[in-house]
C-alpha cells in the first residue's frame, strides 16, 4: 500500500513552511531515520527523516515550493515488493498544496472583506444596500474606501457598475487619468493619507505617494512576517513600562580580563573567552533568581511562576532576528554560558537551531552596545514579562566622594509587561542586575 509523506510540523505553531531542498530523487530507497528533505520554517532550516521504508515513488512537492500547508502531501513511498508506479498512481489521499498557495493574489485578499461588510440581503439587492450616504451616490465599500485613501470626491466619478454604480475600477480611473476632483476637507491636503497610513493602508494606497519607478518591492519572507506580527501582538496587548539605570563597568571588565588570561588551554586555544554579555547574561538571570516575582509570564487565568532564568539571547542574522535561549543559566558558570552562547549563535546565523532552541524562556537580553548604540528600550516579546536592552560601555564622569571621576559606564533599560511586572518590582529587578554588574565576583559564588 503507498505510503503518504506529509509536511511535518516542526514546532507547535507552525503552519506551514518552505520546502528547501530534496535530499532524495524517484526511484531511491529509504529507510527509517534517513534523512529524505530540508524544510524552512520562518526561524530555521531542519532536516525531515523518514518514518517507514520503502522507496520513493512520486515526489509531489518540488524543492524549492514555498508555504507548504502543515500535513500537505509532499511525496509517495512505494512499500518494500510493491510496484512503484503503482504506488505513485495509488498514493495521494492527503491534500497536496499547490504552488500556487505560496503568493496570493493580494489584491483578491483585501476585496474580498469589505463586500462582507454590507448588511445581509438576497444577492439582487446587495448593490444597491451599499447606497446608502447622503449625497446618494452608488459605490461599493471597496470602491468607497480607495477614494477616501485617495481623496476623491466620489460625485466627480462615473460609475460603470450595475445601475451608474461606482466600482473598484472606476476610482482607479479616475486617479490615473485625474478626473476626479478632490474631495472637500478642512484639513490642509498634505495630510490626507495620514490616517490611512496610520491605520495600515494597502500597498496600493502606499505606492500611489511615491513616484513610479522610484523603488523596488522585496517581498516579505516568513521571518519577517513572523516578527512583524509578533511584534504589532506585544505592542497592542501589552502595556508597556520602562526603567533604566547606568552600571559602572570597571571591575566587571577587570575580572573579565582576569579570567580569560586564567583560561586553561586546549589543543592550543583557551577553553573559553568571557565576553561582556556573557556576563549581562549570567547577571540577568541571577536578579531573576533573587527577584522571583519578576521571573513570571502572564496569562489571563494565572501567572506563570518559573522556577529557572531561561535567558533568550536577541541574535541578529540575515533578514531579521532570533533569541536562543540558555536554559536554567542561574545554574550554570560563565564559561559554561559563554561555550553555550558561541554555539548557539553560529549556528543562529545558520539557521540550524532547532525550535526548542529558541522557543519559550522566561526573559530577554537585547545588546546592541556593540553598535555604538548608547540606549534604547526593547520590545517584550511574550511569554516573557521582561526584556533587556544593553548599551554601550563608554567612559563617563561619575562624581565620587564629591570628586569627579572617569567611569566606564553603561545604561541599559528594563522593558516589562506592566500586567505582570509593577514599577516597584521592575526597579528591584533592575537594582539587583545592577550589583551584580559593579560587584562581579558575585557571580562566581
Amino acid at each position: 500500500m503507498p505510503i503518504n509523506i506529509t509536511m511535518p510540523a516542526l514546532s507547535p505553531t507552525m503552519e506551514e513552511g518552505n520546502l528547501a531542498k530534496w535530499l532524495v530523487k524517484e526511484g531511491d530507497k529509504v529507510k527509517s531515520g534517513d534523512v529524505i528533505a530540508e524544510i524552512e520554517t520562518d526561524k530555521a532550516t531542519m532536516e525531515v527523516e523518514a518514518v517507514d521504508e520503502g522507496t520513493v515513488a512520486k515526489i509531489v512537492v518540488p524543492a524549492g515550493t514555498e508555504a507548504v500547508k502543515v500535513n500537505a502531501l509532499i511525496a509517495i513511498l512505494a512499500a518494500d515488493g510493491e510496484d512503484v508506479a503503482a504506488a505513485a498512481a495509488g498514493g495521494g489521499s492527503a491534500p497536496a498544496a499547490p504552488k500556487a498557495e505560496a503568493a496570493p493574489a493580494p489584491k483578491a485578499a483585501e476585496a474580498a472583506p469589505a463586500p462582507a461588510a454590507a448588511p445581509a440581503a438576497p444577492a439582487p439587492a446587495a448593490a444597491p444596500a451599499t447606497a446608502s450616504s447622503g449625497d446618494r451616490v452608488f459605490a461599493s465599500p471597496l470602491a468607497r474606501r480607495l477614494a477616501k485613501e485617495a481623496g476623491l470626491d466620489l460625485n466627480a466619478v462615473s460609475g460603470s457598475g450595475p445601475k451608474g454604480r461606482v466600482v473598484k475600477s472606476d476610482v482607479e480611473k479616475a486617479v490615473s487619468t485625474g478626473g476626479a476632483k478632490p474631495a472637500a476637507s478642512t484639513s490642509a491636503p498634505a495630510a490626507a493619507p495620514a490616517p490611512a497610513l496610520a491605520k495600515g493602508a494597502s500597498e496600493e494606497a502606499v505606492l500611489k505617494l511615491f513616484e513610479a519607478g522610484s523603488y523596488d518591492l522585496v517581498p516579505h519572507d516568513g521571518m519577517r512576517k513572523t516578527i512583524a506580527k509578533r511584534l504589532q501582538e506585544s505592542k497592542q496587548t501589552i502595556p508597556h513600562f520602562y526603567v533604566s539605570v547606568d552600571c559602572e563597568l570597571d571591575a566587571l571588565l577587570a575580572l573579565r580580563a582576569q579570567l580569560n588570561d586564567a583560561a586553561p588551554r586546549k589543543d592550543g586555544a583557551p577553553a573559553y573567552k568571557l565576553s561582556v554579555n556573557d556576563m549581562v547574561i549570567k547577571a540577568m538571570a541571577l536578579a531573576l533568581r533573587d527577584v522571583p516575582d519578576a521571573n513570571v509570564s502572564w496569562t489571563d487565568s494565572n501567572m506563570v511562576k518559573h522556577k529557572h532564568a531561561d535567558v533568550g539571547v536577541a541574535v541578529s542574522i540575515p533578514g531579521g532576528l532570533i533569541t536562543p535561549i540558555i536554559r536554567k543559566a542561574e545554574t550554570k558558570t560563565l564559561s559554561a554560558i559563554s561555550n553555550e552562547m558561541k554555539d548557539l549563535g553560529k549556528r543562529a546565523k545558520d539557521r540550524k537551531l532547532k525550535p526548542e532552541e529558541y522557543q519559550g524562556g522566561t526573559t530577554a537580553v537585547s545588546n546592541m552596545g556593540m553598535m555604538g548604540v548608547k540606549n534604547f528600550a526593547a520590545v517584550v516579546n511574550p511569554p516573557h514579562a521582561t526584556i533587556l536592552a544593553v548599551g554601550a560601555g563608554e567612559e563617563r564622569v561619575v562624581v565620587k566622594n564629591g570628586e569627579m571621576k572617569i567611569a566606564n559606564v553603561m545604561t541599559v533599560t528594563l522593558s516589562t509587561d506592566h500586567r505582570a511586572v509593577d514599577g516597584a518590582l521592575g526597579a528591584e529587578l533592575l537594582g539587583a542586575f545592577k550589583r551584580y554588574i559593579e560587584n562581579p565576583m558575585g557571580m562566581l559564588v
